[in-house]
């Protein structure tokens, strides 16, 4: 699975890139966000992404400056987004070994695409970085395994994902993993929280609220019998979890849609 962080200054774009794109379909997770290109370039160092999506024009940092400075501090493929066809900052994107870069707004198979790209590439760079350092270390054999399982999700992982997807809408807990793989929900955790950057819960909690945003985004069903639909039988903590996540009301969300 790859790590992709978010760095948008407009909130609505970032929060609809996150929660209204099929980030799993994409084998992708997102760890974070940041708001402007130095937030943007400390959660680079903290995080070590696999794949940046990073808008052209922010404040305190523009996206590309952004890129420049950390070359240096992690190994990751950049998408760049821009609402302007300017040709002289996709040059100097391009010359930054930027794998993408892409106008808004963004469409689904255009941004897909996008990361297969990105994937083919951070996992050279990763293979690069790998045969430089051990160049006469392991041989061929090894290298070509150690090489072909890089950021492929282990099976556990791969499970209780799967677990997620098909049984969201239920009362659901790492327990019921627990019981079915047959290995202790500290390890389950670990394994999870390694991969991801997310608990078992916080995952759980955020793929509900991203299918709640597919059916208010459509406009069908009432906010209160979408809540329980998705897996959420406390109202009141549907709303709270919904605002913690995307920073505004389920009836706020769908208004918007409405417009």
């Amino acid at each position: 699975m790859f790590k992709v962080l978010l760095v948008e200054d407009e909130e609505m774009i970032r929060k609809g890139l996150r929660y209204t794109f099929d980030w799993l379909a994409a084998d992708c997770v997102i760890i974070d966000e940041a708001c402007n290109g130095e937030e943007g370039l400390a959660k680079i160092k903290q995080l070590q992404p696999d794949i940046v999506i990073a808008d052209v024009n922010m404040p305190l940092m523009d996206g590309i400056t952004m890129i420049e400075k950390s070359l240096d501090e992690a190994i990751c493929s950049y998408i760049i987004i821009s609402g302007y066809d300017e040709f002289h900052l996709a040059k100097k994107a391009i010359h930054l070994g930027v794998s993408e870069y892409l106008l808004k707004p963004l469409e689904q198979d255009q941004l897909l695409a996008a990361l297969d790209r990105a994937k083919n590439q951070i996992e050279l760079k990763r293979k690069y970085e790998l045969l430089k350092k051990q160049p006469h270390q392991i041989d061929e054999t090894i290298s070509a395994s150690i090489l072909e399982n890089t950021n492929q999700t282990s099976k556990y992982v791969s499970q209780m994902i799967a677990y997620i997807q098909q049984h969201y809408a239920e009362k659901i807990s790492i327990q019921d993993l627990v019981t079915q793989i047959g290995i202790s929900s500290t390890y389950l955790n670990q394994k999870f929280k390694a991969e991801t950057s997310y608990t078992f819960n916080d995952f759980l909690n955020r793929y509900r609220v991203q299918k709640a945003m597919e059916q208010l985004q459509a406009g069908t069903g009432k906010v209160y019998n979408i809540a329980t639909e998705v897996g959420f039988k406390d109202y009141k903590y549907f709303i709270s979890i919904f605002k913690k996540y995307a920073n505004c009301t389920p009836s706020q969300f769908q208004d918007h849609f409405r417009k």
